[in-house]
């Protein structure tokens, strides 16, 4: 882990192994995935960005979380999803509470996988 993605959860150190079993995840399933860390936000592209972490409070959540969002060309349905919006037509971001590294299973990276593949098309 970069110490940029280190400092970034400076504030917030709790939810460090939410973040190091997703990315743990991401770049096993992705090797050629790039990392980028902004002021709010932790991005994971290759060509496009296709999965973000962010730690901003939503409505619901609890004391110990991460959001992981992604796009897809298309609305999921399930109750894991905590919000999706349409900013563009046939691009949805879903908005994912992660309170546990439990969470970070085969369905959550099975979504990561299509909007990973989505990203590389779009």
């Amino acid at each position: 882990m970069t110490s940029a993605e280190l400092f970034f959860f400076n504030a917030r150190p709790e939810v460090l192994p939410l973040y190091a079993a997703l990315a743990g995840r991401i770049l096993a399933a992705f090797p050629n995935v790039a990392i980028e860390v902004k002021k709010t936000q932790i991005t994971f592209r290759e060509r496009y960005g296709f999965a973000f972490v962010s730690l901003r409070k939503m409505k619901g959540c609890p004391e110990v979380f991460i959001i992981v969002s992604f796009g897809l060309s298309h609305r999921l349905d399930s109750p894991r999803i905590h919000m999706a919006v349409e900013p563009y037509p046939n691009r949805w971001t879903h908005h994912v509470i992660v309170a546990s590294v439990e969470e970070i299973n085969d369905e959550l990276m099975g979504w990561l996988t299509e909007a990973h593949d989505f990203a590389l098309i779009k």
